[in-house]
């Protein structure tokens, strides 16, 4: 792989394919996660600069930014010799081989991304990723960073009515250890209604509307995230794609 002119790249069976179309994302589109995007700004440029960074776990409310705001931050940084393997759940088996590929390329910077992270019932993949983070013999590269995010702070679904407590308690302890290993947790949550309707009026550009057409949209505003039960970035912008021509 050439990561002079690669930038990102994605797991796929295993093996690591050029990402040649890369979704841009600026952080100046993300709304309403201010604290956030300093957080992990921050730790990417620590990261960059080899002042030490931490692992980063994203998690909250889904739909509130979690994956823009990562793919927003590398997006700054990918002329800075920072690049992006995006790696899927399913994928983590392949984990010890992209470091081998990351240790080979010392020039450059890596985050390992796991979108949408989550385990339900078996504790392998939850062992294997502990042991990548913390505990293994062998040291992760110092140009390598992972971040994760997920719906849930601690990655394990919980069994309602187990019939085995102690096997659900002992996954969850797994899990809870899991998260522990990344030094940096940043949390989302759903916005309120006043930040949403906000991000709409951006969004739509809706400054200079006079006060009848203004309201109009936030009805039909509330009446979306209603019907989606979720106030939210997404959600508004799925909403300005429905309605950015007709309003």
């Amino acid at each position: 792989m050439n990561w002079h002119k690669i930038k990102a790249a994605i797991v796929r069976s295993g093996r690591i394919c050029a990402v040649h179309d890369i979704q841009i994302t600026e952080l100046k589109s993300l709304y309403g996660i201010e604290e956030q995007k300093r957080l992990l700004k921050e730790n990417t440029k620590r990261f960059i600069e080899g002042k030490g960074a931490n692992n980063a776990l994203l998690w909250g409310e889904m739909g509130c930014g979690k994956s823009s705001l990562v793919r927003a931050v590398f997006c700054k940084y990918m002329d800075k010799n920072l690049r992006l393997i995006e790696l899927g759940k399913f994928e983590l088996g392949s984990l010890y081989d992209v470091l081998c590929v990351i240790r080979e390329a010392k020039s450059f910077k890596f985050i390992i991304f796991c979108d949408d992270m989550s385990f339900e019932s078996s504790g392998s993949d939850v062992s294997e990723l502990k042991r990548l983070l913390e505990g293994s013999i062998e040291k992760v590269p110092q140009n390598a960073l992972f971040y994760a995010t997920s719906n849930r702070r601690h990655f394990l679904k919980t069994e309602e009515n187990s019939e085995n407590f102690l096997i659900n308690k002992e996954r969850m302890r797994e899990n809870l250890s899991l998260a522990d290993r990344f030094g940096l947790n940043i949390s989302f949550y759903e916005m309120d209604f006043s930040d949403y309707i906000g991000f709409c009026d951006e969004l739509f550009e809706a400054q200079s509307w006079d006060e009848n057409r203004r309201e109009n949209m936030h009805k039909l505003a509330r009446t979306f995230s209603d019907s989606k039960a979720l106030r939210s970035p997404r959600a508004a912008q799925q909403f300005f794609t429905m309605y950015g021509g007709q309003l």
